[in-house]
């Protein structure tokens, strides 16, 4: 029987017809709208380190050059449509036109309550939630036409909770700010310890107006005075307190939560499985370093892209279909292959733990098992979510 051998030159031109045909065909137009409420915070504690005002944007605009690197080959053109305001309303009004001129596919940067909106006012579209990490949009108030790239408030304080455990510090003080938002990561926390088998020992709402960076060493000793604890967590999202609890605590404790130790989906410390490469294409675009809303933003685009060149169509429905399903397996530099949860459309990821210049560790830890996949034991599993999704 005669062996087939393939000439290289014949191989190469296999390659060059099947490019020169895909050339031929007309460009796959790929239009995404980047939507971003940007309220007025209001006066800040501690604000030595400003946030900066483009999070979440920049994100989005490196995706959109790493998607055209790779879709010129296949004739795919990416391009991005930014939208930004500081009210729902007006939010709305230039999503409307953004939808209006054909887009279906959105990257969305927002408070739940504007995204609530954004979603029932475009229910024939697409959008990937990289603004907001509210756990009620994951377990009891899905919404249909949403993906969230943001790691949910639950999945941060799992993250967190399987590391205290592993170091066996199971005895938590619970320090929890004024904001709605605080209280949200503090119900977050509960459910953390309560899923791992921690105590919270006392819980303290924090409500001192003053300027902790002048009183700190005089308030925070005594307002950390109670039964002892192993660890402090600390629910302050805004940063109006936090940063002054380390050092200053009764007992001399670690702190972790919003500060200190704290849970995040990206931070500049994260270099391996080729993030490095990641980080510095990053910071010679923007010029600064990529944090967690750059990055849940970069995924949303990155994941439309490999819908896009998987379909060869940009309908949104389909890419959504696509998505949820189990063979599109994404790469977030994380080191494992990332994938959306069919259940409530949140995106699988490891979540590092930082203190600020330092990678501590990544969750999941060894050792927390799951029978599906072990980044499943990081926030509401298939069980526990209420809504349909």
């Amino acid at each position: 029987m005669r062996q087939l051998v393939f000439h290289p030159l014949l191989c190469l031109a296999l390659v060059a017809w099947s490019l020169l045909a895909i050339a031929a065909e007309d460009p796959v137009q790929v239009r995404i709208g980047y939507l971003a409420y940007i309220p007025d915070t209001g006066p800040i504690l501690s604000n030595v380190i400003p946030e900066p005002t483009d999070a979440g944007l920049r994100g989005a605009e490196l995706a959109i050059v790493d998607s055209n690197s790779t879709g010129r080959f296949l004739n795919h053109r990416y391009s991005l449509t930014n939208a930004s305001a500081n009210s729902t309303h007006a939010l709305l009004e230039q999503a409307s036109a953004q939808h209006e001129q054909g887009l279906r596919l959105f990257v969305v940067n927002a408070p739940v309550e504007t995204l609530r909106q954004l979603s029932a006012a475009m229910p024939d579209s697409l959008l990937f939630n990289a603004g907001s990490p509210d756990d009620s949009l994951r377990s009891t108030a899905c919404l249909h036409n949403v993906l969230h790239t943001l790691p949910s408030r639950a999945m941060l304080a799992d993250a967190l909770a399987q590391f205290l455990t592993v170091r066996r510090w199971t005895r938590w003080l619970l320090i929890v700010g004024q904001t709605p938002d605080d209280k949200a990561y503090a119900n977050a926390l509960r459910r953390a310890a309560k899923r791992f088998g921690h105590t919270i020992v006392a819980e303290k709402a924090f409500t001192f107006d003053n300027d902790q960076r002048r009183s700190a060493q005089a308030d925070m000793p005594l307002f950390t005075q109670t039964a002892e604890y192993d660890v402090v967590l600390v629910s302050d999202e805004r940063g109006d307190f936090g940063e002054y609890v380390p050092y200053q605590t009764w007992y001399p404790r670690p702190v972790a939560g919003t500060q200190g130790l704290t849970p995040i989906g990206w931070h500049k410390t994260v270099e391996t499985y080729g993030a490095a490469q990641l980080q510095k294409r990053f910071e010679a675009t923007a010029g600064r370093w990529m944090n967690d809303r750059d990055f849940a933003a970069w995924m949303a685009v990155r994941s439309i892209a490999s819908a896009v060149t998987r379909l060869r169509g940009t309908d949104a429905m389909q890419i959504r279909e696509l998505e949820l399903g189990d063979n599109l397996p994404l790469d977030g530099f994380k080191g494992s292959k990332l994938s959306y949860r069919s259940w409530n459309g949140q995106l699988r990821q490891p979540i590092p733990v930082v203190q600020p210049r330092a990678l501590v560790t990544t969750s999941p830890q060894d050792g927390f098992l799951h029978p599906g996949t072990e980044l499943d034991s990081l926030g509401y599993d298939k069980p526990e979510v209420a809504c349909t999704f």
